[in-house]
C-alpha cells in the first residue's frame, strides 16, 4: 500500500509538471531594436521630446552671437553741440571711427550714446581696438574648456539631461552677472564663463535628442535642433534693436529666458534610455522605453529585456556595464583616436569660417541689423537644405561639398571687397549687394557644413564615448571660433585678409573629411568594442565577397 501511495504522488507530480505553464523566455533586444519593433522610430512621444530638449539651442544662440551686438564698433559719432573745434568739424564729415583718434575727449561723442556697445563705454577704438576681440575670443574658449568638461560629465556621471539643466542655469547666471561689467577685463573674464556655461546645451541636447529615435530619423532630428538655433539667431536683432542705446539691457534680458525654460519646460523631458543601459541602470531606461511606447498608443512585451551590450562573463549586469564604460577610453582606442583627430581638425575650419564670418557682418558695409538678420535668414534654407541632402546622400559627401563652396564663396568676396569700410555714417545704402549676396551664400554652406558635422561625430563613435566626442568636435570648432575675432579685427583694416582666411581653411576641412568613414543607415554602436568587432567583420566579409 504504501509503495502505491508514493507511485500515485510521483505520477500527480509528474502531470503537475506537464500541465503547469512553462516560465516564458526572456525576449532580450537592443535599444535599437525596441525603437524600431515596438517603439515606433519618431512616433507623438519622441516629436514632443525633441520639441522640448531642443528649444534649448535658442539660448545657445542667442548666448554665443550676442556680441555681434553688444561689441559692434559704433556706426556713427558727432561733435558736442559747444564744440567749435575745426578739426572735430573736418573729421565728422568722414563719418568714420578712426576719424576720432585725433580728437580730444569732450569734443565729440557716439551718436546712440556711450552705452550702445562696450566699444563706445569703454573706449575701445584706435590703439585699444584689439582689446574689443577679447571678450569673444574668451567666450569661445571658455566654450573649447567647457565643450570637455560637460562632455565628459554627460558620459560619467550626471547623464544628458541633468547636463543640459546645469548647462542652462549656469548660463542664465552668467548672463545676468555680464550686464553688470563694471570694466572690460570683468566683462571678459564674465564672457569666458558664459561659454564655458552654455557649451554643455549643444553638445547634450543634440545627443539626446537623437539617442530616442530610429535609425532613419537620426539625421532630420538632429537639423531640428538647428532650426531652434536659427530662431535664437533670428530674435537676436529684433531684442537688440530695442535695446541699442543700452548693451546691459541686452543680457539681462537673455539672462532670463534659459532660466524660465528650466523651470518650465525641461522637467518633462526624459533622460537617454541608451546612456541609462550603458551605465548598467537597465530597469530605468526600459522605463524609459515603456513611457515612449505608451505615448505612441503601443506597448512593449512582458518579457521583454535590454540586451546587455557589454561581452559575456564579466559578472553581474550593472558591474559588467559600468565596469565596461569606465574602462573603454577614445583616445587609448587606436582607431578611434584617428578618426577624432580628423574629425577635430575638419572642425578647427568649419567653427573659424562658421562663426568668423558672422562676426565679420560688420566689416561689410550694410547696416548691421540688416545684415545679421539676412545672415540668420539663411540659416532656414541651410537647415531644410541639409536635413533633406542628409536623407538623400551621404554625411561625407554633404560636409565636403558644402566646405567647398563655402570656401569658394569667401574667396569670391575678395573680389567685392572694398578694402576699408565705406566712409559713410548711413550704411543702409552704401553696400555692395554682389558681395553681401556671395556672403549669404558662403554663410549658408558654412552652415550646413556645421551643422553635418555634429550628426557626423554622433554616428562614428558609440554611446559610452559619443558625448565625450561630440564635445572633442566641439571643441575643435570652439578653438577655430576663438581666433575667428582676432581675424575680424584685422579686417576692419583689410576685409580680403579675413576673407582668404576663411576661404582656405573652409576647404582645407573639406578634404580631410575623405579621411573618414560613411556613416549613413549605419547602426548606433553602444561600445567601442562593439563597434571596432562589427567593422571588422563588414571589411572581412567584402574581402570574402571580393
Amino acid at each position: 500500500m504504501e509503495d502505491q501511495a508514493q507511485n500515485l504522488e510521483h505520477g500527480n507530480l509528474q502531470l503537475a509538471e506537464r500541465v503547469a505553464p512553462q516560465p516564458a523566455t526572456n525576449l532580450e533586444l537592443t535599444v535599437e531594436e525596441v525603437l524600431e519593433e515596438y517603439v515606433g522610430s519618431f512616433g507623438w512621444s519622441q516629436f514632443l521630446h525633441v520639441l522640448l530638449v531642443s528649444l534649448a539651442w535658442i539660448f545657445d544662440s542667442q548666448n554665443t552671437l550676442v556680441t555681434i551686438f553688444s561689441d559692434a564698433q559704433p556706426s556713427a559719432w558727432r561733435c558736442i553741440n559747444n564744440s567749435s573745434s575745426s578739426l572735430c568739424l573736418s573729421s565728422s564729415s568722414n563719418g568714420d571711427a578712426s576719424s576720432v583718434c585725433g580728437l580730444m575727449p569732450d569734443t565729440w561723442e557716439w551718436v546712440n550714446g556711450h552705452t550702445s556697445s562696450i566699444i563706445a563705454e569703454w573706449g575701445l577704438i584706435c590703439d585699444r581696438r584689439f582689446l574689443a576681440a577679447t571678450p569673444a575670443s574668451l567666450f569661445f574658449l571658455g566654450s573649447l574648456l567647457g565643450s570637455a568638461f560637460f562632455g565628459h560629465l554627460a558620459d560619467a556621471s550626471l547623464g544628458r539631461k541633468r547636463t543640459v539643466l546645469l548647462s542652462c542655469l549656469l548660463t542664465s547666471v552668467t548672463a545676468f552677472l555680464t550686464s553688470l561689467s563694471p570694466n572690460i577685463w570683468v566683462y571678459s573674464l564674465l564672457r569666458f564663463a558664459n561659454g564655458f556655461s552654455r557649451s554643455g546645451i549643444g553638445i547634450c541636447c543634440i545627443v539626446l535628442a537623437t539617442e530616442v529615435v530610429g535609425r532613419k530619423w537620426r539625421g532630420p532630428v538632429s537639423q531640428y535642433g538647428f532650426f531652434f538655433f536659427t530662431a535664437g539667431f533670428l530674435s537676436l536683432p529684433l531684442i537688440a534693436y530695442h535695446t541699442r542705446t543700452n548693451w546691459r539691457n541686452l543680457y539681462k534680458i537673455l539672462s532670463l529666458l534659459p532660466l524660465a525654460y528650466s523651470v518650465l519646460f525641461f522637467p518633462f523631458v526624459s533622460e537617454s534610455p541608451r546612456w541609462l543601459l550603458v551605465r548598467g541602470r537597465s530597469k530605468e531606461a526600459l522605463d524609459v522605453l515603456k513611457t515612449f511606447a505608451r505615448l505612441n498608443g503601443k506597448t512593449l512585451p512582458e518579457n521583454l529585456c535590454l540586451a546587455n551590450p557589454s561581452a559575456p562573463g564579466e559578472g553581474g549586469e550593472n558591474e559588467a556595464l559600468t565596469k565596461n564604460c569606465t574602462k573603454e577610453s577614445l583616445w587609448r582606442t587606436k582607431w578611434a583616436a584617428k578618426r577624432m583627430i580628423t574629425v577635430m581638425m575638419a572642425g578647427f575650419g568649419i567653427g573659424f569660417v562658421y562663426y568668423g564670418v558672422q562676426l565679420n557682418v560688420e566689416n561689410l558695409n550694410f547696416n548691421l541689423y540688416f545684415s545679421v538678420g539676412l545672415n540668420a535668414l539663411m540659416e532656414v534654407p541651410a537647415v531644410v537644405i541639409g536635413t533633406i541632402l542628409l536623407g538623400l546622400t551621404g554625411r561625407r559627401l554633404l560636409f565636403s561639398l558644402s566646405a567647398f563652396l563655402a570656401g569658394i564663396s569667401c574667396l569670391l568676396c575678395i573680389v567685392f571687397a572694398h578694402g576699408k569700410r565705406a566712409k559713410n555714417a548711413d550704411k543702409s545704402s552704401t553696400g555692395n549687394w554682389a558681395q553681401l549676396a556671395i556672403e549669404g551664400i558662403g554663410f549658408m554652406a558654412a552652415s550646413v557644413a556645421f551643422d553635418v558635422l555634429y550628426v557626423y561625430c554622433i554616428e562614428l563613435f558609440p554611446t559610452n564615448v559619443r558625448n565625450f566626442a561630440v564635445s572633442q568636435s566641439r571643441q575643435a570648432l570652439m578653438l577655430g571660433a576663438s581666433i575667428a575675432p582676432l581675424l575680424v579685427a584685422a579686417g576692419r583694416l583689410s576685409p580680403s585678409l579675413s576673407f582668404l582666411v576663411f576661404g582656405i581653411l573652409s576647404i582645407f576641412s573639406g578634404v580631410l573629411s575623405w579621411w573618414l568613414p560613411e556613416t549613413r543607415n549605419a547602426p548606433l554602436y553602444d561600445t567601442l568594442k562593439q563597434e571596432e568587432e562589427d567593422e571588422k567583420n563588414k571589411v572581412g566579409n567584402q574581402i570574402t565577397q571580393a
